[in-house]
């Protein structure tokens, strides 16, 4: 429970340890059933408002160790007890209708948001979420799934008019009050059949307790029930939006400029398709005669997410990285405009290692994910260049046909992205919450990675990847072609624990790879997940190390080469190899 994000700051977390007593705990129950019963009795007393606060001010106060407060009934219901508390309490007839108007909006807002949200998801405009929330144990009731499969067009006809109701709902406010009985009626019996038959008894009184603000807010001014109500709140919230929305378009405008200015001593090039790939270096590629390591990141994904692996090689070998952002993601722009195949980014990436490497350099090329699969493909291209391949939890082009669970998993991804994408064109980043694996990167890496994930081409170009390597890997004929260089896949633990089927595909990777089971193999990092292979330092050091003891037995023939002239910096990211060296060691 400490983990919890209301437990994370100290004052809070104290204050929780103080009440979590069992004889405190008790006390603080017994004393909100007792205020609870007190505000069933009728009355008018200004202690209601009192009574009103201790309830939310206590729910909030055993969150940490209850989980009350954590689904949409306990937060309208705190919201609700907080404002009408404070009215009660306040002499100010202009406050207590600023408060009022506050719980009315949060009333339109929450249906809306709930509507719209709905609304941009396939299953509700396809009528099938209803069933398939009846079929579960959680939610769900055999008897209404069944009438949905018997009457489909009633099903659909019902879940659309749920559609309507919640993103039509401020609309209420419309036609001088005419629509407030109507609405609110279907509102209200929305949530006690939802209470009946999906288990939600906390929402049938928790979200109509909203509804005399709305009825109260919505009566026309000329009405004598609502004579002198103040209506400035409807203003003051109109322009708290609009500063809203320039602070975020503001902020979007920045993370964007970050995003496209790329690292102090990032470099450019331009590939066949016209395409300006952003890449960072790092290591003596000039002096070190040891195979450059190629970095290509995986779906939605950043160059940043191998840093743990990119330093450790930097600090402590002699082996020079190279990593980039393909076209659309991080700096790099696609200026093609041709449709997207998968087979434009391998011709970047061959692009790129032969035009910013010395000539005849050996390279090994390591790819996460769907990095791993265009390295795959790469290899072909580059066999004169190539030492090997370094697949880190790669993508696999028959996992979608062999694998149940990566079918499955393929559509809801499908959404996600595309969500992700309309959302933040919309300028929503501002909203957007930091993810967890993000503060284990290295730190001065993690401000750089969250303005990429917050803008919205990192998932355009996400949205258009997956949609090319969708059709690509569902029409793939099951055949991996020999490869020309030894290759070593680091597995996820859990990867290959929630699906047998991918440490079978693995299997037949490995086994394109000449010296199976000698140089290369698969090798699985305990503990670890898709993502945390590389976020988490212990399993990114761990890969790190795997990688190392696999370049130790291939075969590194240098010719002499050619050095351009920038290639010679040591740097990784703009920070002198010295200096990476003194912070990897205070880490």
């Amino acid at each position: 429970m400490k983990k919890s994000p209301e437990s994370t700051n100290p004052v809070i977390r104290k204050i929780s340890n103080a009440v979590a007593h069992r004889e405190t705990t008790l006390a603080l129950h017994t004393a909100r059933a007792a205020v609870s019963l007190g505000l069933l009795l009728p009355g008018n007393s200004r202690w209601r408002g009192a009574g009103c606060l201790f309830l939310g001010g206590t729910t909030c106060l055993l969150a940490a160790r209850h989980r009350y407060g954590t689904d949409g009934s306990d937060q309208v219901a705190t919201l609700v007890q907080g404002a009408t508390g404070l009215a009660r309490l306040s002499r100010s007839t202009q406050t207590q209708d600023a408060l009022l108007w506050y719980v009315a909006l949060q009333a339109n807002l929450s249906y809306a948001a709930s509507g719209w949200v709905k609304l941009l998801g396939e299953r509700w405009r396809d009528a099938s979420a209803l069933p398939g929330v009846m079929r579960t144990r959680t939610y769900g009731s055999e008897k209404i799934y069944r009438l949905t499969q018997r009457h489909p067009k009633t099903s659909k006809y019902v879940q659309h008019g749920v559609l309507a109701l919640e993103c039509l709902f401020p609309l209420v406010h419309l036609a001088g009050g005419r629509l407030t009985r109507p609405v609110l009626a279907c509102a209200a019996s929305f949530h006690v059949a939802n209470g009946f038959i999906m288990g939600l008894g906390r929402f049938m009184t928790a979200f109509p307790s909203m509804h005399p603000m709305v009825a109260y807010t919505t009566t026309p001014a000329s009405h004598p029930a609502v004579a002198g109500r103040d209506d400035r709140a409807v203003k003051a919230a109109a322009l708290l939006l609009a500063a809203g929305v320039a602070a975020s378009a503001a902020l979007a405008a920045q993370r964007r400029s970050t995003v496209l200015e790329g690292w102090p001593t990032s470099r450019k090039f331009v590939t066949r398709h016209g395409n300006e790939l952003l890449y960072e270096t790092g290591g003596d590629i000039a002096l070190s005669e040891e195979p450059v390591l190629v970095f290509a990141a995986g779906l939605a994904s950043t160059s940043e997410h191998f840093a743990w692996i990119t330093e450790r090689f930097v600090n402590e070998s002699d082996h020079p990285v190279v990593s980039y952002a393909r076209a659309g993601y991080g700096g790099s722009l696609r200026r093609t405009t041709a449709p997207y195949e998968l087979t434009e980014s391998v011709d970047d990436l061959e692009d790129l290692v032969r035009g910013v490497l010395p000539a005849g350099r050996k390279v090994v090329l390591v790819g996460h994910s769907l990095g791993g699969e265009i390295i795959r493909r790469a290899a072909d291209r580059l066999s004169d260049r190539l030492a090997g391949l370094v697949y880190l939890d790669p993508a696999h082009p028959a996992e979608l046909q062999r694998s149940q669970r990566q079918s499955e998993g393929s559509k809801a991804l499908s959404e996600t992205i595309a969500q992700a994408s309309r959302y933040l064109r919309l300028g929503t980043g501002i909203l957007m919450s930091r993810p967890e694996w993000l503060d284990r990167l290295p730190k001065e890496y993690r401000q750089r990675v969250f303005a990429q994930y917050t803008d919205a081409r990192l998932w355009t170009a996400g949205k258009r990847e997956w949609e090319a390597v969708e059709k690509d890997f569902r029409a793939f004929d099951g055949t991996i072609a020999p490869l020309p260089v030894p290759g070593l896949i680091i597995a996820a633990q859990q990867t290959v624990d929630q699906d047998p089927e991918q440490l079978l595909l693995y299997n037949e990777l490995s086994c394109a790879h000449p010296g199976h089971g000698e140089t290369g193999g698969i090798e699985v990092v305990e503990g670890s997940d898709h993502d945390s292979l590389l976020t988490n330092a212990a399993h990114a050091h761990r890969a790190a190390d795997l990688i190392t003891a696999f370049l130790a037995e291939v075969p590194a023939e240098v010719p002499a080469a050619r050095v351009p002239a920038d290639a010679g910096q040591d740097e990784l990211h703009g920070r002198p190899r010295d200096a990476a060296r003194t912070e990897g060691a205070e880490r």
